[in-house]
């Protein structure tokens, strides 16, 4: 284990559930993560340093963390915006 990850994990407790930090139980990473710069190893496990249970972050389609997906399109062919951040945008002028 290398030192920036020893120091990262400092602290933590391996469990047959996944890791335990901080009191948070983090659960190991799905295939879906395979890629993304967030993975963090403890214990030759992998495991997500941005949320504890991955699996369910995939459940509903793409991670919002995940730093290997791009962004779905929509219906249009445009790439989808939160409409409050559009309106903040429109009112700008931008």
């Amino acid at each position: 284990m290398s030192a920036k990850t020893a120091t990262a994990w400092a602290g933590a407790e391996k469990t047959p559930e996944g890791v335990v930090f901080n009191g948070v139980t983090i659960q190991p990473v799905v295939e879906n993560c395979d890629g993304c710069e967030r993975i963090k190893e403890f214990e030759g496990e992998k495991f997500c340093g941005s949320y504890p249970s991955p699996e369910m972050k995939w459940k509903l389609g793409a991670c919002n963390f995940a730093t290997h997906v791009k962004a779905t399109l929509g219906e249009g062919g445009k790439v989808k915006i939160n409409p409050l951040k559009a309106s903040k945008r429109a009112a700008r002028g931008r």
